[in-house]
């Protein structure tokens, strides 16, 4: 398990008549081994940390640590859209994750997710095939698949129905609580960062305004005593904050 550290991260994005600071000298530590959940609205830089941890982006300054590790974490990213290819079965698009494993072992980790995410039968599918909360579900068990080190999750679990939905909570906390990944959870959805993180950050404008750690133990629910209390002093705070700094 490793921490996750950004120290004064900068990224800056240059238009033909803007200039954009999605993540404006962010200095913060995500916890070795537990779910950090950000919400904030659109623009706020949620995703462009995600893609600036994940190595698809360059910061302009600062620098991010990797806890103690002495090589190149795993990092598996599931994007707000499930970017499958077309032309692979569902195995197969699962599999691209673990193609340098051997094939025995490639195949009992596909079989694993499969089962986990509730697609064996549709295993011969093609993404065209499939609803859009399936297809989500098929990136979720790819970026599970290589037992990542880090797991990025930017909107995953948006495109799953309300029932699918609270199946997988459950699950990926079960996965989690096995195997403890750091992941930091991206979502608009107030309540999905409570029932599954154990600390909420609120970003605005490129930068961390708030933080408020989640104390409840696994599972959890929307009956969990105090959690429905928790989420509605975010959303409450969320609220009266972004009016003050508009």
């Amino acid at each position: 398990m490793i921490s996750i550290r950004c120290e004064h991260l900068t990224k800056t994005f240059e238009g033909s008549s803007t200039i954009v600071k999605p993540v404006d000298d962010l200095t913060l530590e995500f916890e070795a081994g537990r779910i950090s959940a950000i919400i904030g609205e659109s623009g706020c830089g949620k995703t462009t940390l995600l893609r600036l941890i994940a190595g698809l982006e360059t910061a302009d300054s600062g620098k991010i640590i990797f806890g103690q590790l002495h090589r190149a974490p795993v990092i598996s990213m599931v994007f707000q859209e499930p970017r499958l290819f077309p032309w692979f079965t569902v195995e197969q698009n699962i599999a691209l994750s673990v193609r340098h494993l051997p094939s025995t072992e490639q195949r009992e980790k596909v079989e694993n997710v499969l089962e986990l995410v509730g697609l064996k039968a549709f295993r011969e599918a093609l993404p065209g095939e499939l609803s859009g909360g399936m297809a989500q579900r098929v990136g979720l068990a790819r970026a599970l698949c290589p037992s990542p080190d880090i797991l990025l999750l930017d909107e995953a679990f948006s495109g799953l129905d309300a029932l699918t939905r609270r199946r997988i909570y459950g699950e990926f906390i079960r996965i989690h609580q096995k195997a403890p990944i750091t992941t930091i959870l991206v979502t608009h959805d107030v309540t999905e960062a409570v029932l599954l993180s154990s600390k909420v950050y609120r970003f605005a404008e490129g930068r961390c305004r708030q933080q408020f750690s989640v104390d409840f133990d696994y599972p959890r629910s929307l009956a969990t005593e105090g959690l429905g209390e928790l989420s509605e002093t975010i959303l409450d705070q969320f609220l009266h904050t972004r009016k003050e700094e508009k």
